[in-house]
Parts: structure tokens; sequence; C-alpha cells
């Protein structure tokens, strides 16, 4: 199992770079070419998210992401710091047409004013990704994504 673990300053001019990165690690993972774009808009949405969230609660950590490339699946993690004093209940919808169900995940409450902007990325998120997990607690959130991955051809 190969892992790549990305620490950022949470700077809004980091995304970008964290969005290029996932996207070389997936390729490499064997992540479907026309799959591409929406690791990188999700990693994209997800650290945005993280982002504001550290700006919000005025917080010097850095954002991480990790990168997993296991048999068969892709998987990348974005946690952040910020405090989240109450979780509800959500469940993560799958793409409409798609043949996995949506799971169970438990969603941060929002801060008053920010509620809308983190229910719509959250959306996106879930929108783009059919396996998702989102948690978190008082210590911070995690946001988990996989995607399938096809083995590289055997060159003989």
């Amino acid at each position: 199992m190969a892992t790549v673990e990305l620490l950022f300053s949470a700077l809004p001019e980091h995304v970008r770079t964290a969005r290029l990165v996932a996207a070389a690690v997936a390729r490499r993972a064997g992540v479907d070419e026309a799959v591409l774009d929406e690791v990188r808009l999700a990693v994209g949405e997800a650290c945005s998210r993280a982002v504001g969230l550290h700006v919000s609660h005025g917080l010097g950590s850095p954002v991480r992401v990790v990168l997993t490339e296991a048999e068969k699946k892709f998987s990348i993690e974005v946690a952040d710091d910020a405090p989240h004093a109450v979780v509800v209940e959500a469940t993560a919808g799958a793409r409409a047409g798609s043949a996995g169900a949506g799971s169970g995940a438990a969603v941060p409450a929002a801060e008053e004013g920010a509620e809308g902007e983190d229910d719509m990325g959250l959306a996106v998120i879930s929108g783009l990704v059919d396996d998702v997990e989102v948690s978190a607690d008082e210590t911070g959130g995690h946001i988990r994504m996989s995607w399938p991955t096809t083995p590289a051809p055997a060159l003989s």
C-alpha cells in the first residue's frame, strides 16, 4: 500500500497544488482517466472547506491530505483541525444513475452564516464521489473519498 501525505498552510492558493498532486497520484494509482476531473474537483472542494474552517477558527495548523493507493482502490482523506461541537447524521448520496448506494455519514453542523456554503461543498463532493464518508468531532473533521482503480497491464 503506497501512501502520500501532503500538509499545507491553510491558504486558498495551496488548494490548487493539492488538486494537482491528487490528480497525479490518482493517475499513477490507476484511476480511470475519465474520472480524474472528478477527483480534482472533489479534492478542491474538500480542501477549500478545510482551509475555510481553519481560517474561520484562527488555526495555524496545516490542512492534511493523505492519498492512499491500495489494491483496486485509491483513497483520499482531507482532515482539518477545526472543532465541530455538534455532529448531525446525514446520508452521502451516490451520483444519480450509478449502481452504488449512498452511505451514512456524519456531517458536522456548520457555523451560522457559513452553513449554506458548507452544505453546498459537501453536496458537491457527494455528487462527485460514489464512496464518501464525512465525520467530525471536537478535534477536527475528516472527509474520506475513494475511487476504484484498474491495474496497469503487465509488460511482457
